[in-house]
């Protein structure tokens, strides 16, 4: 027995299985925001060994910190602001997980003020062994709540702003999810009207959306029980909410077609849907191996954003595949012939839309070439933009203006301070013999800190002493700073040594990566004088470096990859060289139209103002060139598995080889316009948001399948099929 006969006949068993699966995962899914980090992270690079150097071995209470951003108040140097800042202070260092609390306190806290700019700032040292650090922001800012209401009172042009890393990571949560929530109540409206528009009747519409909303709430909630286990990016809940709408609604589409054929033909309910699960199934099955393969391919990039979106796809693909193969095949058999009731618009019959394709079917037979140039010209053109696509640290103000972290991040540059959230962390190891406090160590830190004061986007370099003397500093004077401010520079042995090098105000970010890269190319020993000393980049600058060189690196190896393992899983599908051999050139055509479509308006900034950019971003998200491929790969073979199915069915019922194409292209191009056009709708609901990052992802897919549905598969693929004549299914039959 086949196992759509055998969903049909235990579909009280089926349904049963899908309710409690349902009732256990939903509450999930509402939960799964909480279960998600914001922080990215690179396994195993440089600026992750830094990072995790100074939290465990130099006991620092500033490992992590957040900094309130004070303006509109007289500054500290005033009698009137003492109770103030000291009521402010006694409420945040109060807090469980707060390790310290830092204000201006003397002139040499030039950092923790600025005339110029009106504004003082408070810094809050954060632990992490009372939560996740952007999990300690609510209570921050719950703390200075009330303080801010009496300044308000007091003066009420102030403002209190908190930001930092940890905050704008928890800002960026709830910004996400909101997002994701906004493009989904965007999306399936549009997505009911088209699909009532290809279908014309309520139910026949209302089930592909049912499913997509079933395949995302499902998925969220696996990602919610795995997130408890395995640390999952805050990008899966966009990616499922994407990808799960977009392939739930497309494979119930094409099985929801396929039962109405199939009564249309006469067959009773029960045998419409076990012919829709059994002829659909094949299809879909392999569909969503094609894109399933991406996302596994995505596993192997050592970035846990990237393996995050990997898992969300991977559940996302799972889970539509299975609602479409069981649930559905046992709702239709229920339904019957009732899903062609309550229409919603005048009825048309199928066959004149599919006659309308058969015609295209045979133009494209008789004049492949014509239609070749014609359809490939213009998309050759925009695919060779992709070509200049420069992967690295877009340009511009791109966070959510709406934002409070982004705010005081505004407030920062305005006082000229933004530099120390760009700050870089140099982790100095010293050889044996030679600590800090010894005559070597202490000249070969003074050496260091002078070669890093020469690059001319860093304005200062600081540690736990001046090192602008000859003579090392005394242990007197060593042990007479504060401890928790010792050990946030120098470990118990004093063989480790921090120096920050701070930026210099207006230094572009992406210098900064040249400055990393210039640092980590240094002899040490050269630099310092000292044999064995050692020294790594860490900090912000240093991270984005070590992301843009994770993603860049991998890029190639995923690609070959995905193409090696789509050809393979092509060529056992449909028994054929060839086949797989033109879907894979042709995946490649859709994939760089895509990319293309991102140079143009977001790298070169044309039309860039619709997305509310006001200037190009010159380059585009180093993640994006990596995870497009991946996706775009996956979902352009859907079309292509749709239609070439339907003309190797059409060939195996004694057709020639240009009335099969006729016939694949009448019985598929509905559905997969339809198809497209919903997952366009769906894509195109993300590029309304408020993160550049979803809105480049949201245009090149968007643009990618619009492509793919619109010019590859109804023309050039067709096109293709026609000149290799019956060698499209060498070496089968």
């Amino acid at each position: 027995m086949d196992l759509s006969r055998f969903v049909v006949r235990r579909r009280g068993w089926v349904l049963a299985l899908w309710i409690a699966t349902g009732i256990a995962l939903f509450p999930e899914a509402h939960r799964v925001g909480e279960r998600l980090e914001v922080a990215a992270r690179v396994s195993g690079s440089e600026s992750e060994a830094v990072a995790l150097a100074l939290a465990q071995q130099f006991e620092s209470p500033w490992a992590a910190y957040a900094i309130l951003v004070v303006r509109g108040v007289p500054l500290p140097d005033s009698s009137e602001p003492v109770p103030l800042r000291d009521s402010l202070v006694a409420a945040v260092a109060r807090l469980p997980g707060v390790t310290q609390v830092r204000v201006w306190r003397a002139r040499e806290d030039t950092l923790l003020v600025s005339r110029a700019a009106g504004a003082q700032f408070l810094i809050a040292g954060l632990d992490a062994r009372f939560g996740a650090e952007d999990a300690l922001v609510p209570r921050l800012r719950h703390a200075t709540a009330a303080v801010a209401a009496a300044i308000a009172a007091r003066y009420p042009g102030a403002t209190l702003r908190w930001t930092g890393q940890a905050v704008l990571n928890a800002d960026l949560r709830e910004a996400s999810a909101a997002d994701a929530t906004v493009a989904e109540r965007r999306a399936l409206p549009l997505t009911l009207l088209l699909l009532i528009v290809a279908f014309g009747t309520l139910p026949a519409a209302s089930l592909p959306v049912l499913a997509g909303a079933g395949t995302v709430l499902l998925s969220l909630g696996f990602a919610a029980r795995l997130g408890v286990h395995w640390p999952l990016s805050i990008l899966l809940q966009n990616f499922v909410t994407m990808i799960g709408l977009g392939l739930g609604i497309d494979y119930s589409l094409l099985t929801v077609s396929r039962f109405r054929e199939a009564l249309a033909a006469g067959a009773d309910p029960a045998g419409a849907a076990a012919e829709a699960g059994r002829r659909a199934g094949h299809t879909i099955a392999l569909s969503g191996l094609a894109v399933a393969i991406g996302f596994v391919a995505l596993l192997a990039v050592p970035l846990a954003e990237l393996r995050s979106v990997a898992v969300g796809g991977l559940l996302a693909t799972l889970v539509a595949v299975l609602l479409s193969l069981t649930l559905l095949p046992a709702l239709l058999s229920w339904l019957g012939n009732g899903i062609n009731r309550i229409p919603l618009r005048p009825f048309r019959s199928s066959g004149v839309a599919g006659e309308r394709w058969r015609r295209w079917g045979r133009l494209v037979a008789r004049r492949p070439l014509r239609i070749l140039l014609l359809a490939g010209l213009p998309l050759g053109v925009l695919g060779w933009q992709a070509q200049r696509l420069e992967a690295g640290l877009p340009r511009g103000d791109w966070l959510p203006p709406a934002m409070e972290s982004a705010q005081g991040l505004h407030d920062l540059e305005v006082a000229g301070r933004s530099g120390v959230l760009q700050s870089l962390r140099i982790l100095v190891n010293l050889p044996p013999g030679a600590g800090a406090l010894t005559s070597a160590g202490w000249t070969a830190l003074r050496r260091l800190a002078e070669r890093l004061a020469l690059e001319p986007e860093i304005g200062m370099v600081r540690s736990f002493a001046p090192l602008d003397t000859q003579r090392p500093m005394s242990k007197l004077f060593f042990f007479a700073i504060e401890p928790a401010d010792r050990r946030s520079w120098v470990t118990e042995d004093r063989q480790k040594v921090l120096l920050e090098a701070v930026p210099s105000e207006g230094a572009d970010p992406r210098a900064l990566l040249d400055v990393v890269s210039r640092l980590r190319a240094i002899d040490a020993t050269a630099v310092t004088g000292l044999h064995g000393v050692r020294f790594a980049v860490g900090g912000l600058p240093a991270f984005r470096l070590d992301y843009v060189n994770a993603v860049a690196g991998w890029l190639p190896r995923v690609a070959g990859l995905v193409l090696a393992a789509t050809f393979l899983a092509l060529c056992l599908g449909f028994r054929s060289l060839l086949i797989p051999f033109k879907a894979v050139l042709l995946n490649l055509l859709s994939v760089a139209g895509g990319f293309g479509a991102v140079v143009l308006i977001f790298q070169d900034g044309h039309g860039a103002a619709l997305f509310g950019l006001a200037e190009p971003t010159g380059q585009v998200f180093a993640v994006i060139p990596t995870l497009v491929f991946c996706t775009v790969f996956g979902l352009s073979m859907d079309y292509e598995v749709f239609l070439v199915a339907r003309v190797a069915e059409a060939r195996r019922d004694g057709l020639s080889e240009e009335e099969a194409i006729a016939e694949g292209l009448a019985r598929t191009g509905p559905v997969i316009t339809s198809a497209a056009a919903i997952m366009v709708v769906v894509f195109g609901a993300f590029t309304l948001g408020h993160f550049l990052v979803l809105q480049m992802l949201g245009l090149a897919l968007a643009v990618a399948v619009l492509l793919d549905a619109t010019v590859v598969r109804i023309a050039i693929g067709p096109a293709l099929l026609t000149l290799a004549g019956r060698w499209n299914w060498w070496p089968g039959r």
